[in-house]
C-alpha cells in the first residue's frame, strides 16, 4: 500500500494550476457565448430549471458585459440593435487568459 501513496503527486505543479485557471477562462467563454445564443431568442418557454439555468447564464456575465456596453453601444436602433460589446469582451478575455496561462507555464 505504501507504494501506492508513493507514486501520487504530493502538491499541485504550476503546469496543474494553469490547466485549472484555462478551464476556467473556458467555461466563461462558453457561458458568453451561451448568453450571446440566449439574446437571439425572443420568447422562451417557461420552465422553472431553464428560467435557474438562463438566470445563472445572463447573471454572471451581465457584470463583465456591462463594462464593454459602457463604452461601445449597439449599432443600428430599435428592435434589432446589433451589440458588438461581446466581441470585445471575448477578446480582452483571451487576452488575459493568454497572459495569466502563460506565465504560469
Amino acid at each position: 500500500m505504501t507504494a501506492a501513496l508513493a507514486s501520487l503527486p504530493l502538491a499541485l505543479s504550476k503546469n496543474d494550476i494553469a490547466t485549472y485557471i484555462s478551464a476556467l477562462f473556458v467555461v466563461y467563454t462558453i457561458m458568453i457565448l451561451l448568453n450571446i445564443l440566449i439574446s437571439f431568442v425572443p420568447r422562451m418557454p417557461y420552465s422553472p430549471t431553464l428560467r435557474a439555468v438562463l438566470d445563472f447564464i445572463t447573471e454572471s456575465t451581465d457584470p463583465y458585459l456591462n463594462v464593454f456596453r459602457s463604452f461601445m453601444r449597439p449599432i443600428g436602433g430599435g428592435g434589432f440593435a446589433f451589440d458588438l460589446s461581446p466581441i470585445l469582451a471575448l477578446i480582452v478575455l483571451g487576452l488575459a487568459e493568454g497572459i495569466v496561462v502563460g506565465a504560469l507555464r
